[in-house]
C-alpha cells in the first residue's frame, strides 16, 4: 500500500486519489493550488452570483442545508450576514445527535435571520436502513448521506427557490477531485456515484425488511425536468472562499456560541467535527477503516497537515493511536439494530478491500503507514474485492 509523501492518505482512500511522480496526492495538489488563487476576486464571482438570485424580499434567497455543525452556521453567517440574502436552513436530522450536537441546531433560528425545516424519518425505517445500509454498502448510515443531498433538492423544488448553498466539495477539498478552477457545482451524478456509492432508494425496496416506495419518499431525486423549471443550482462555497476549519470554528464560536464536541472522540483527535450523529464518527467510520484501511484520524491530519496545523510526523502518531480503534458505542448501534457483535464482524469482513487486506495466520493483516505491517482481528472469511 503506497501513501502519500506529504499528507498520511493511502492508495485506498475513499475518495480516489491520484499520486504523482513524488509520491504526492491530488489532494494536497489542490491545496497548493488553493494558495495561488486570487480569492478577492473569486469573493467578487460570489457576490455578483448571489445578486443574480436576490429576490425582491417576497420569497426566499437561497436554501441553505444545515446540520448545526461548524460548517452550517458558517455558510449561514455568510449568506444572511455578509451578503444579507433571506435563506431558508433545510435539516435532513439523523436520530442520533450528540447533545450539543442538538444545541446547536436549536440555537441556528436564534442566531439567523432565517426560517428552518428540519425533517426526520421515522424510526423504524432508520433501524432498517442502518442494517440494509451494512449489509448491501459497507455503511450503516448510508441512509443520511442520501438523506443530505436529497431532501434540500426536494425542497428547493417544491418552494421554487433555485439557488442552494453548500459549504465544501468534500471530495476536491480532501481527495482534489477537480481542481479549483474548474468551480464544480451540485449535480445528480455526482450524488449518486459519489455521495451515496452508486446506491439509490430502489436498492433498498425490498422484502426482506419490508420497505415500500412509501418509506422513501424523502430519499427521491427529483425529475431532470422538475429541476429544470424551478432552475436548480447549488454551488460550493470552497470554490469562491478561501476553505479553513479552525478559522471558521473560531469565528463561529467567538460569534454565536458554537460547542465543540464535550468529550473526545474514539477514533480522531479533533473534537469540532462529527457531532451531528455520533454514528458518523463511530461505526460508520470504523467501517471505513475495515474497507479501506484508514479511518477518520487521517482524513483530520491530512487536512490538518495541509493547512500547516501538524507535521507529518505527528500524524502518523495520531493514526497510529486512533485509526484502528473499534468505538465504544458500537454496543448502542448492535442494541438499536438487533445484532450481535459476530453478526456485525460477519457482514464487516464482506466489504474489506483485496487491495488493503490480506490473511496471515488466520488474521486480517494489512500494510501500516509508520512501516511493516500489523494484524488487526480474527479473519472470518476470505478477503473481499468490493471497494463500495
Amino acid at each position: 500500500m503506497r501513501y502519500c509523501t506529504r499528507c498520511v492518505y493511502p492508495e485506498s482512500c475513499a475518495h480516489h486519489l491520484t499520486f504523482d511522480e513524488n509520491g504526492v496526492c491530488s489532494g494536497c495538489r489542490v491545496q497548493e493550488l488553493a494558495e495561488t488563487i486570487d480569492w478577492a476576486e473569486r469573493e467578487q464571482a460570489l457576490s455578483t452570483l448571489l445578486d443574480e438570485y436576490r429576490t425582491d424580499g417576497s420569497e426566499y434567497d437561497c436554501i441553505i442545508p444545515v446540520s448545526g455543525g461548524k460548517d452550517s452556521y458558517y455558510q449561514a453567517h455568510l449568506m444572511t450576514k455578509v451578503y444579507g440574502l433571506k435563506a431558508l436552513l433545510v435539516t435532513f436530522k439523523p436520530m442520533s445527535m450528540l447533545p450539543e450536537a442538538l444545541g446547536n441546531l436549536e440555537r441556528m433560528k436564534d442566531c439567523f435571520d432565517a426560517d428552518h425545516i428540519v425533517f426526520e424519518v421515522n424510526t423504524d425505517v432508520l433501524r432498517k436502513l442502518h442494517r440494509l445500509g451494512m449489509t448491501r454498502t459497507g455503511d450503516p448510515t448510508w441512509y443520511y448521506h442520501c438523506g443530505i443531498a436529497t431532501f434540500p433538492v426536494q425542497v428547493a423544488v417544491k418552494y421554487k427557490i433555485p439557488l442552494i448553498i453548500w459549504g465544501e466539495h468534500g471530495f476536491t477539498y480532501r481527495g482534489g477531485m477537480f481542481s479549483l478552477n474548474d468551480m464544480a457545482e451540485m449535480t445528480a451524478k455526482y450524488r449518486l456515484e459519489h455521495t451515496q456509492r452508486g446506491f439509490d432508494w430502489s436498492d433498498f425496496v425490498e422484502e426482506t425488511e419490508g420497505l415500500t416506495e412509501r418509506d422513501l419518499l424523502w430519499a427521491t431525486y427529483p425529475t431532470d425536468e422538475e429541476l429544470d423549471t424551478v432552475g436548480v443550482r447549488g454551488i460550493y462555497i470552497n470554490f469562491f472562499l478561501p476553505w479553513e476549519q479552525y478559522s471558521h470554528t473560531k469565528l463561529m464560536q467567538e460569534l454565536y456560541g458554537w460547542e465543540p464536541a464535550r468529550q473526545p472522540f474514539d477514533r480522531t483527535y479533533r473534537m469540532i467535527g462529527g457531532l451531528d450523529d455520533y454514528h458518523e464518527i463511530g461505526i460508520h467510520d470504523y467501517m471505513k477503516f475495515v474497507k479501506f484501511g484508514y479511518g477518520r484520524c487521517t482524513d483530520d491530519a491530512c487536512l490538518d497537515i495541509r493547512s500547516g496545523h501538524m507535521t507529518r510526523e505527528q500524524a502518523v502518531e495520531l493514526v497510529r493511536k486512533h485509526d484502528h480503534v473499534k468505538p465504544s458505542d458500537t454496543q448502542k448501534w448492535l442494541d438499536f439494530v438487533g445484532w450481535t457483535e459476530e453478526q456485525l464482524d460477519e457482514a464487516a469482513d464482506a466489504f474489506r478491500d483485496s487491495r488493503v487486506w490480506r490473511i496471515e495466520d488466520g488474521q486480517w493483516v494489512k500494510d501500516d503507514l509508520w512501516g511493516g505491517s500489523s494484524a488487526y482481528g480474527p479473519a472470518r472469511s476470505a478477503v473481499g474485492t468490493t471497494s463500495a
